[in-house]
């Protein structure tokens, strides 16, 4: 399966913006997706996943009430909805994807991955 993130920008802090990935080729099959992220220096870390079927999410806890990750299966389509965005929010954002089931926070378990889009937090 191929992945294109898109949404990234220039925010203040405090405020929000969703962005958006795109799958296309295998998508029959049942994937399930999630956002990675890495800022200036730093690795790349999860930031939130979701199960094929868009029932199961989970979050790491530096986004946690913060992030909102959900997929239209109809459009092939998985948001990453952000706000209360703070400076270190700021990185190169990933979406990937994997069969399996579970969670799976780690970037090894991903099959596919998207060029990133980059988020810039101003404060």
């Amino acid at each position: 399966v191929q992945l294109q993130a898109s949404g990234g920008g220039l925010v203040q802090a405090g405020g929000s913006l969703t962005l958006s990935c795109v799958a296309s080729g295998r998508t029959s099959s049942n994937y399930a997706m999630a956002w990675f992220r890495q800022g200036p220096g730093k690795e790349r870390e999860f930031v939130a996943g979701i199960s094929w079927s868009g029932g199961s999410t989970y979050y790491a806890d530096s986004v946690k009430g913060r992030f909102t990750v959900s997929r239209d299966s109809a459009k092939n389509t998985v948001y990453l909805q952000m706000s209360s965005l703070k400076s270190e929010d700021t990185a190169v954002y990933y979406c990937a994807a994997r069969t399996g089931w579970g969670q799976a926070p780690v970037s090894i378990s991903y099959d596919s991955w998207g060029p990133g889009t980059q988020l810039t937090v101003s404060s």
